[in-house]
């Protein structure tokens, strides 16, 4: 009887622990879709009124306003569930430094491809009339009247591709360096829409900063489905593929080159509070 008891016991202890594991997942996902949204909304929102207002309506500083706040607003929404990331280079990153257990990377992409996906979906609905409008119901990738680059980045026409990835791998190996040293407990959102604002500032006239492959690739994807067609692939000499490589290849250059510069030569008290102060960040997102 008393084996039975336990035999009970054990199972329901399993089955918690299993259902807990369910329910973290299902948390951790839902927060990293919802706060991916809440940034390709106001991102990608900013960029069709700064387009079909014909600058009327804002200028090329209206685009990084909207996606450094877009970015702030996210981790906000979602920080404290699932971290915010937001962007799959980041979470790459973070797996291979030992940050993110690489069974939640499929978890954070999938999440960030679908909120990447709904928000490019949600914009063409709200800015449908006025991107028609805009452009005469003809849908192009290129000319004066395109509108694609509303939902995802292409090449200035003066950009090569080799040009292009260094301009992508540079911009997130900055982005990374944020990550390396938290900001101060509550003031996160604050400091990621800066950087934001910042990379869109001084780095972002020459592809639009994608820094990010989900960000680039799921409303990419929404635009050839939606009536801009297979040009979203075929436009900048076949761009689509360079904001989906060198992001995640930045991502880690840059971390480790801050391991190796900065991390590795913090004296053993300093790095382990440095330690402490990532876990405790970690544990709070």
């Amino acid at each position: 009887m008393k084996d039975l008891v336990q035999s009970v016991e054990l199972g329901v202890s399993q089955r918690k622990r299993v259902s807990g594991l369910k329910n973290e997942l299902v948390r951790v996902g839902l927060a990293e879709s919802l706060c991916t949204y809440v940034m390709m909304v106001f991102g990608l929102g900013s960029v069709a009124q700064v387009v079909t207002g014909q600058g009327e309506f804002g200028q090329y500083i209206s685009i990084n306003l909207g996606f450094g706040l877009g970015v702030a607003m996210g981790v906000h929404v979602g920080g404290k569930v699932s971290g915010a990331h937001m962007n799959a280079a980041v979470s790459f990153t973070m797996c291979t430094f030992g940050r993110l257990g690489w069974k939640m990377l499929p978890l954070y992409v999938f999440a960030q491809l679908f909120g990447s996906f709904l928000a490019a979906a949600t914009i063409y609905g709200v800015y449908y009339e006025a991107i028609h409008d805009y452009c005469g119901g003809n849908l192009t990738v290129t000319g004066p009247k395109a509108t694609a680059g509303i939902f995802a980045t292409y090449p200035a026409p003066y950009l090569s591709l080799h040009a292009g990835f260094i301009d992508q791998l540079l911009t997130l190996m900055f982005d990374l360096y944020q990550k390396n040293k938290p900001a101060a407990a509550g003031s996160e959102p604050v400091a990621v829409g800066l950087l934001v604002l910042l990379i869109g500032i001084s780095l972002g006239s020459n592809s639009g900063y994608a820094i990010n492959p989900t960000r680039d690739i799921a409303p990419r994807v929404f635009t050839a489905i939606a009536g801009w067609g297979g040009d979203v692939f075929r436009s900048g000499n076949g761009w689509w593929w360079v904001p989906l490589v060198a992001p995640p290849i930045g991502g880690i250059l840059g971390a480790g080159l801050y391991k190796v510069l900065v991390e590795m030569h913090h004296q053993p008290e300093q790095k382990e509070r440095l330690v402490e102060e990532f876990e405790e960040r970690l544990a709070l997102e």
